[in-house]
């Protein structure tokens, strides 16, 4: 028997159905849901379905809107969309299709406004399948939530990147509820929104036209901070290496540790997550927005749980360490904002990729300026390195002869600009250990040196309470002069640190902010002559 179906005017008469929006328990709530009334509308002249845009971690509400007209048989889709927007055509139709639905053998036209800016991905192909639906009449109430995902050609709805951070543009702009992919449901519910997952476009216009309300996403536990690789109990002598890892987690400074070949740089760099602070809220959610754009959150736990700790191979390319492409994605610098970047065998990196690193070590951000937009990322991190005294790695050893001849060595090090290296607070020298010292033991844990970081972190925080800011590395100019007074010693020790050993204006603030972070660690609230002391030693002791 033929389905026939009764036209009104130029559209299709509309459907008794429940009115959007459900109120549904949460998923632990055992009594059955409730409906919100809502008046059942005729079909719009024009469709309007929210959804969102995105621009690095910047996003923008977009509305899809969908007009269903007379004419040839056609769908456009129009406001300056990218080939993956532009391909969702067909995705759509056959998604509508396939859902038991009927897609209009009229001329349709999807504007996704405002029309001024590019649109990237395939996160607009669920609003615009509910906005034909709506349009025709087979959804007869309002869609008042955000709708992300993209569409299989069978109907299923498949996650997108970046679900967290338009998560919070929306919430910003005033849109709570969100209709999702079921994997990226967790993800929008760990932003604050009222989340609902579903797993194909059929399941979505029965929970938005209340057919079959489904519950919400319940905010995902948070997962159990790791267990760090190394312990500094396991680490053998090398008391100055550590303390200058200590003060590095304590105050966010860069480190440089340069030695011999297997005297431990590596394992030493591994201990430092094991010292760094745990993440406050607002930390795990930029990092994991981050993250989520590029596409590598847990699904289960979106929320990252401990700061990252990014170690990119020597062989990655500036687009790979700061970011780029089209659209341009999040390089490895700005994955590990609020954690450490770590990079291994220093000079082996191409020079023009380390001199990139420039601007985000000294702004904690980084812009990436493409022709159509330009996205902005988060580049907050502790830099980790360590190199090779020389090619063979052997000059200055007292156990092992260099075989490097001198023009050798002095291209090596050129490998590394001097503006990178006037960025890099504590450099600190790795020797060969003696049998006696590998046979230590009593050495402190992890565990106890982390304890007198937290304490200085929160004298910092105390300190710095309303700039947005939270560590020593992080201070400007003016909050150096503020916080940063020194007696008459400590003033002719700097004074004299200035001249023997030629620092810049950036290498005297920067040993002013390591004396400030070694005066945290000690408990006091001036800084005195010993700290300035070792912050002027640690700069230049490699």
């Amino acid at each position: 028997m033929l389905n026939v179906l009764r036209v009104t005017g130029s559209s299709l008469a509309p459907r008794a159905v429940p009115a959007y929006r459900p109120e549904v328990p949460s998923a632990h709530a055992l009594v059955a849901p409730t409906v919100r009334a809502m008046a059942v509308a005729a079909p719009p002249t024009v469709a309007r379905i929210a959804s969102c845009a995105l621009w690095g971690l910047e996003a923008a509400l977009v509305t899809v809107e969908v007009d269903v007209a007379n004419g040839l048989p056609a769908f456009s889709i129009v406001g300056l969309p990218d080939a993956a927007v532009s391909e969702a055509r067909e995705r759509v139709r056959a998604a509508v299709r396939n859902s038991g639905f009927e897609f209009p053998l009229r001329r349709v036209v999807a504007n996704l406004a405002p029309a001024e800016r590019k649109k990237e991905g395939t996160g607009f192909e669920l609003a615009i399948a509910l906005g034909v639906l709506r349009a025709t009449g087979q959804i007869a109430v309002e869609i008042g939530a955000l709708c992300l995902g993209e569409l299989a050609l069978d109907g299923r709805v498949r996650p997108v990147r970046g679900v967290m951070p338009r998560v919070r543009g929306a919430l910003g702009a005033g849109v709570t509820d969100v209709v999702c992919a079921a994997e990226n449901a967790a993800e929008a519910a760990a932003a604050g929104a009222y989340a609902v997952g579903v797993t194909t476009l059929r399941e979505a216009v029965a929970h938005l036209s209340g057919e079959a309300p489904r519950a919400p996403t319940a905010v995902p536990p948070s997962a159990p901070a790791p267990r760090a690789a190394v312990d500094l109990a396991d680490i053998s002598g090398h008391e100055t290496p550590k303390r200058a890892l200590e003060i590095a987690a304590a105050g966010g400074h860069s480190l440089l540790l340069v030695g011999p070949p297997g005297t431990g740089k590596t394992l030493l760099a591994r201990a430092l997550p094991g010292l760094m602070p745990p993440l406050d809220p607002d930390e795990a959610v930029i990092a994991s927005a981050v993250h989520s754009v590029a596409g590598l959150v847990d699904p289960a736990r979106p929320l990252l749980a401990a700061r990252p700790f990014r170690a990119p191979h020597h062989t990655a390319s500036h687009l790979a360490l700061v970011g780029g492409g089209s659209p341009p994605r999040p390089g490895e610098v700005s994955l590990a904002h609020t954690g450490a970047l770590f990079l291994d065998e220093l000079p082996e990196f191409s020079r023009h990729v380390l001199d990139t690193l420039r601007e985000p070590l000294e702004e904690g951000a980084i812009t990436l300026s493409r022709a159509a937009a330009a996205a902005t990322y988060p580049a907050r991190v502790t830099l980790v390195a360590a190199m090779n005294p020389c090619p063979c790695g052997h000059a200055g050893d007292p156990a092992a002869a260099c075989t490097c001849l001198p023009d050798a060595i002095e291209r090596y090090h050129a490998r590394l600009s001097g503006p990178l290296m006037d960025r890099i607070d504590l450099r600190v020298h790795v020797p060969r250990l003696a049998y006696e010292e590998l046979r230590d033991e009593g050495r402190e844990s992890s565990r106890v040196v982390r304890d007198r970081v937290l304490a200085a972190r929160e004298r910092m925080r105390a300190r710095l309470a309303g700039t947005g800011r939270g560590s020593n590395a992080e201070m400007t100019v003016a909050e150096v002069r503020a916080h940063c007074r020194l007696d008459d010693a400590a003033s002719a020790l700097t004074r004299e640190a200035m001249r023997s050993r030629r620092l810049s204006a950036r290498g005297f603030h920067r040993v002013l902010r390591v004396a400030r972070t070694l005066a945290d660690l000690a408990g006091s609230d001036r800084i005195r002559g010993d700290d300035v002391a070792l912050a002027v030693l640690l700069r230049g002791a490699a």
